[in-house]
Protein backbone atom coordinates (compact mmCIF):
# COMPACT_ATOMS: atom_id res chain seq x y z
CA UNK A 1 0.00 0.00 0.00
CA UNK A 2 1.43 3.34 -0.98
CA UNK A 3 1.35 6.49 1.12
CA UNK A 4 -2.13 7.89 1.61
CA UNK A 5 -3.34 10.72 -0.59
CA UNK A 6 -6.35 11.72 1.50
CA UNK A 7 -6.52 15.54 1.68
CA UNK A 8 -3.24 16.11 -0.16
CA UNK A 9 -2.60 19.28 -2.15
CA UNK A 10 -0.92 19.43 -5.54
CA UNK A 11 2.28 20.43 -3.73
CA UNK A 12 2.41 17.17 -1.73
CA UNK A 13 1.31 18.76 1.55
CA UNK A 14 -1.98 18.48 3.44
CA UNK A 15 -4.68 21.09 3.66
CA UNK A 16 -6.01 22.58 6.88
CA UNK A 17 -4.63 23.62 10.22
CA UNK A 18 -2.30 21.47 12.29
CA UNK A 19 -4.05 18.77 14.31
CA UNK A 20 -0.88 18.05 16.29
CA UNK A 21 1.62 20.84 16.91
CA UNK A 22 4.97 20.31 18.65
CA UNK A 23 6.84 23.53 19.47
CA UNK A 24 10.43 23.63 20.78
CA UNK A 25 9.72 20.53 22.83
CA UNK A 26 12.40 19.12 25.13
CA UNK A 27 12.40 16.45 27.83
CA UNK A 28 15.26 15.94 30.25
CA UNK A 29 14.91 13.17 32.81
CA UNK A 30 16.19 13.44 36.41
CA UNK A 31 19.18 11.20 35.54
CA UNK A 32 20.34 13.85 33.07
CA UNK A 33 19.24 12.10 29.88
CA UNK A 34 18.02 14.58 27.28
CA UNK A 35 15.56 12.32 25.47
CA UNK A 36 13.88 14.99 23.32
CA UNK A 37 15.88 18.03 22.29
CA UNK A 38 14.12 21.13 20.91
CA UNK A 39 11.76 19.28 18.55
CA UNK A 40 9.24 21.19 16.44
CA UNK A 41 6.80 20.00 13.77
CA UNK A 42 3.12 20.22 12.79
CA UNK A 43 0.92 17.37 11.60
CA UNK A 44 -2.12 18.35 9.48
CA UNK A 45 -5.42 16.51 9.44
CA UNK A 46 -5.45 13.13 7.74
CA UNK A 47 -1.68 12.74 7.51
CA UNK A 48 0.03 9.46 8.41
CA UNK A 49 3.41 10.32 9.90
CA UNK A 50 6.13 7.73 10.38
CA UNK A 51 8.54 8.44 13.23
CA UNK A 52 11.89 6.70 12.70
CA UNK A 53 15.16 6.38 14.59
CA UNK A 54 17.46 4.10 16.52
CA UNK A 55 16.48 2.72 19.90
CA UNK A 56 17.04 5.53 22.37
CA UNK A 57 16.55 8.25 19.76
CA UNK A 58 13.56 9.69 21.64
CA UNK A 59 10.62 8.27 19.69
CA UNK A 60 8.70 6.74 22.61
CA UNK A 61 9.36 9.73 24.86
CA UNK A 62 8.03 12.04 22.16
CA UNK A 63 4.88 9.95 21.79
CA UNK A 64 4.29 10.08 25.53
CA UNK A 65 4.77 13.84 25.55
CA UNK A 66 2.14 14.19 22.85
CA UNK A 67 -0.30 12.08 24.87
CA UNK A 68 0.48 13.81 28.16
CA UNK A 69 2.04 10.75 29.80
CA UNK A 70 5.21 12.83 30.29
CA UNK A 71 5.52 16.52 31.08
CA UNK A 72 8.03 18.43 28.93
CA UNK A 73 11.02 20.19 30.43
CA UNK A 74 10.39 23.04 27.98
CA UNK A 75 8.24 23.76 24.95
CA UNK A 76 4.65 22.85 24.27
CA UNK A 77 2.53 20.28 22.46
CA UNK A 78 -1.06 20.81 21.37
CA UNK A 79 -3.53 18.28 20.00
CA UNK A 80 -6.78 19.45 18.42
CA UNK A 81 -6.30 22.85 20.00
CA UNK A 82 -5.67 21.58 23.55
CA UNK A 83 -2.24 22.49 24.96
CA UNK A 84 -1.52 19.09 26.49
CA UNK A 85 1.24 20.17 28.87
CA UNK A 86 -0.97 22.92 30.34
CA UNK A 87 -4.11 20.82 30.82
CA UNK A 88 -5.56 20.14 34.24
CA UNK A 89 -6.21 16.45 34.99
CA UNK A 90 -9.86 16.77 33.92
CA UNK A 91 -8.93 18.71 30.78
CA UNK A 92 -6.35 16.07 29.91
CA UNK A 93 -8.96 13.32 30.28
CA UNK A 94 -11.23 15.24 27.90
CA UNK A 95 -8.40 15.73 25.40
CA UNK A 96 -7.46 12.04 25.48
CA UNK A 97 -10.96 11.04 24.42
CA UNK A 98 -9.95 12.14 20.94
CA UNK A 99 -6.49 10.53 21.07
CA UNK A 100 -6.16 6.80 20.56
CA UNK A 101 -2.95 5.11 21.73
CA UNK A 102 -1.67 1.73 20.53
CA UNK A 103 1.18 0.32 22.61
CA UNK A 104 3.96 -2.06 21.61
CA UNK A 105 2.92 -4.61 24.24
CA UNK A 106 -0.80 -4.44 23.39
CA UNK A 107 -2.01 -3.56 26.90
CA UNK A 108 -4.78 -6.15 26.91
CA UNK A 109 -6.11 -8.02 29.94
CA UNK A 110 -5.40 -11.64 29.06
CA UNK A 111 -8.17 -13.24 31.11
CA UNK A 112 -10.80 -10.99 29.54
CA UNK A 113 -12.47 -11.74 26.23
CA UNK A 114 -11.72 -9.73 23.13
CA UNK A 115 -15.01 -7.86 23.30
CA UNK A 116 -14.41 -6.97 26.96
CA UNK A 117 -11.00 -5.57 26.08
CA UNK A 118 -12.49 -3.55 23.24
CA UNK A 119 -15.25 -2.20 25.48
CA UNK A 120 -12.58 -0.82 27.82
CA UNK A 121 -11.94 1.77 25.10
CA UNK A 122 -15.32 3.35 25.86
CA UNK A 123 -14.72 3.87 29.59
CA UNK A 124 -13.53 7.44 29.07
CA UNK A 125 -17.10 8.36 28.10
CA UNK A 126 -18.83 6.42 30.88
CA UNK A 127 -19.23 6.93 34.61
CA UNK A 128 -18.06 4.30 37.01
CA UNK A 129 -16.29 0.96 36.44
CA UNK A 130 -17.84 -1.82 34.38
CA UNK A 131 -17.38 -5.51 35.12
CA UNK A 132 -18.50 -7.91 32.42
CA UNK A 133 -19.91 -7.35 28.94
CA UNK A 134 -23.51 -6.93 30.09
CA UNK A 135 -22.58 -3.99 32.32
CA UNK A 136 -22.12 -1.92 29.15
CA UNK A 137 -25.06 -0.40 27.27
CA UNK A 138 -26.30 -2.51 24.36
CA UNK A 139 -25.32 0.20 21.86
CA UNK A 140 -21.70 -0.02 23.02
CA UNK A 141 -21.71 -3.83 22.85
CA UNK A 142 -22.89 -3.63 19.25
CA UNK A 143 -20.27 -0.99 18.52
CA UNK A 144 -17.54 -3.19 20.01
CA UNK A 145 -18.58 -6.08 17.78
CA UNK A 146 -18.49 -3.76 14.78
CA UNK A 147 -14.96 -2.67 15.68
CA UNK A 148 -13.84 -6.29 16.00
CA UNK A 149 -15.39 -7.06 12.63
CA UNK A 150 -13.51 -4.13 11.14
CA UNK A 151 -10.16 -5.56 12.27
CA UNK A 152 -11.13 -9.05 11.12
CA UNK A 153 -11.71 -10.63 14.53
CA UNK A 154 -15.47 -10.85 14.93
CA UNK A 155 -15.25 -14.64 15.23
CA UNK A 156 -12.92 -14.23 18.22
CA UNK A 157 -15.17 -11.77 20.08
CA UNK A 158 -15.76 -14.08 23.06
CA UNK A 159 -12.35 -15.71 23.06
CA UNK A 160 -9.88 -14.89 25.84
CA UNK A 161 -7.28 -12.38 24.74
CA UNK A 162 -4.40 -14.48 26.02
CA UNK A 163 -5.26 -17.24 23.54
CA UNK A 164 -4.62 -15.00 20.53
CA UNK A 165 -1.51 -14.61 18.41
CA UNK A 166 0.54 -11.43 18.72
CA UNK A 167 -0.87 -10.00 15.51
CA UNK A 168 -4.42 -10.73 16.65
CA UNK A 169 -3.78 -9.12 20.03
CA UNK A 170 -2.54 -5.95 18.36
CA UNK A 171 -5.64 -5.86 16.17
CA UNK A 172 -7.79 -6.10 19.30
CA UNK A 173 -5.80 -3.19 20.72
CA UNK A 174 -6.54 -1.20 17.56
CA UNK A 175 -10.24 -2.05 17.85
CA UNK A 176 -10.15 -0.85 21.47
CA UNK A 177 -8.69 2.47 20.34
CA UNK A 178 -11.38 2.79 17.67
CA UNK A 179 -14.05 2.59 20.40
CA UNK A 180 -12.97 6.12 21.33
CA UNK A 181 -13.67 7.33 17.78
CA UNK A 182 -10.34 9.16 17.94
CA UNK A 183 -9.36 11.95 15.59
CA UNK A 184 -5.67 11.25 16.31
CA UNK A 185 -4.05 7.84 16.68
CA UNK A 186 -0.62 7.42 18.27
CA UNK A 187 0.98 4.03 17.64
CA UNK A 188 4.20 3.49 19.58
CA UNK A 189 6.21 0.68 17.93
CA UNK A 190 2.98 -1.24 17.21
CA UNK A 191 4.75 -4.04 15.31
CA UNK A 192 7.99 -4.35 17.29
CA UNK A 193 6.80 -7.58 18.92
CA UNK A 194 5.33 -9.12 15.78
CA UNK A 195 6.61 -11.39 13.05
CA UNK A 196 7.10 -9.87 9.56
CA UNK A 197 3.78 -11.09 8.14
CA UNK A 198 1.78 -9.84 11.12
CA UNK A 199 3.68 -6.54 11.00
CA UNK A 200 2.56 -5.95 7.43
CA UNK A 201 -1.04 -6.85 8.27
CA UNK A 202 -1.19 -4.52 11.28
CA UNK A 203 0.37 -1.55 9.47
CA UNK A 204 -1.84 -2.09 6.43
CA UNK A 205 -4.83 -2.08 8.77
CA UNK A 206 -3.77 1.17 10.45
CA UNK A 207 -3.19 2.80 7.05
CA UNK A 208 -6.55 1.62 5.73
CA UNK A 209 -8.45 2.89 8.78
CA UNK A 210 -6.66 6.24 8.61
CA UNK A 211 -7.62 6.64 4.95
CA UNK A 212 -11.25 5.62 5.48
CA UNK A 213 -11.78 7.74 8.59
CA UNK A 214 -9.58 10.73 7.73
CA UNK A 215 -7.71 10.07 10.97
CA UNK A 216 -4.36 11.66 11.75
CA UNK A 217 -1.73 9.06 12.69
CA UNK A 218 1.72 9.26 14.23
CA UNK A 219 3.38 5.85 14.17
CA UNK A 220 6.87 5.15 15.50
CA UNK A 221 8.70 2.34 13.72
CA UNK A 222 12.07 0.65 13.32
CA UNK A 223 11.34 -0.96 9.96
CA UNK A 224 12.20 1.54 7.24
CA UNK A 225 10.73 -0.57 4.45
CA UNK A 226 7.35 -0.65 6.19
CA UNK A 227 7.37 3.08 6.89
CA UNK A 228 8.27 4.09 3.35
CA UNK A 229 5.43 2.03 1.92
CA UNK A 230 2.68 3.06 4.34
CA UNK A 231 3.13 6.66 5.46
CA UNK A 232 2.75 10.09 3.91
CA UNK A 233 5.67 11.69 5.71
CA UNK A 234 8.77 10.63 7.60
CA UNK A 235 10.43 12.30 10.56
CA UNK A 236 13.76 10.88 11.69
CA UNK A 237 15.16 11.37 15.19
CA UNK A 238 18.75 11.05 16.34
CA UNK A 239 19.73 11.74 19.95
CA UNK A 240 16.36 13.40 20.52
CA UNK A 241 16.68 15.83 17.61
CA UNK A 242 14.86 15.93 14.26
CA UNK A 243 17.40 15.23 11.53
CA UNK A 244 15.03 14.27 8.72
CA UNK A 245 11.58 15.54 7.78
CA UNK A 246 10.28 14.82 4.29
CA UNK A 247 7.27 13.53 2.38
CA UNK A 248 7.40 9.81 1.63
CA UNK A 249 6.49 10.15 -2.05
CA UNK A 250 9.66 9.69 -4.08
CA UNK A 251 11.73 8.70 -1.05
CA UNK A 252 13.90 5.63 -1.48
CA UNK A 253 14.58 3.27 1.38
CA UNK A 254 18.35 3.57 1.18
CA UNK A 255 18.34 7.31 1.85
CA UNK A 256 16.32 6.84 5.04
CA UNK A 257 18.66 4.07 6.22
CA UNK A 258 21.25 6.77 6.94
CA UNK A 259 19.40 7.24 10.21
CA UNK A 260 20.57 3.81 11.33
CA UNK A 261 24.26 4.04 10.45
CA UNK A 262 26.41 4.46 13.50
CA UNK A 263 29.72 5.04 11.74
CA UNK A 264 31.45 8.42 12.07
CA UNK A 265 30.80 11.09 14.65
CA UNK A 266 27.26 11.91 15.65
CA UNK A 267 27.66 15.40 14.21
CA UNK A 268 28.84 14.10 10.85
CA UNK A 269 26.06 11.56 10.66
CA UNK A 270 23.45 14.17 11.58
CA UNK A 271 24.73 16.54 8.91
CA UNK A 272 24.68 13.76 6.31
CA UNK A 273 21.11 12.75 7.15
CA UNK A 274 19.96 16.38 7.26
CA UNK A 275 21.08 16.83 3.65
CA UNK A 276 18.51 14.24 2.62
CA UNK A 277 15.59 16.18 4.08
Amino acid sequence: MQGLTNGMTSHGGFEGDAVVSVASLSKKFPNGTLAVDNVSFDVPAGQVLGLLGLSGSGKSTLMRLINGLHQPTSGHVSVLGAVIDECSPSELRDARRNIGFVFQQFGLVGRMTCIENVLVGSLGRLRGPRLGVRMYPKALRVKALERLERVGLLAQAFQRADTLSGGQMQRVAIARSLMQEPKVLLADEPVASLDPESSVQVLDLISQIAREDGMTVICSLHQVELAVGRTDRLIGLRDGRVVLDKMTAGTDQESVMSLYRRSGTAEAEEARVAQLA
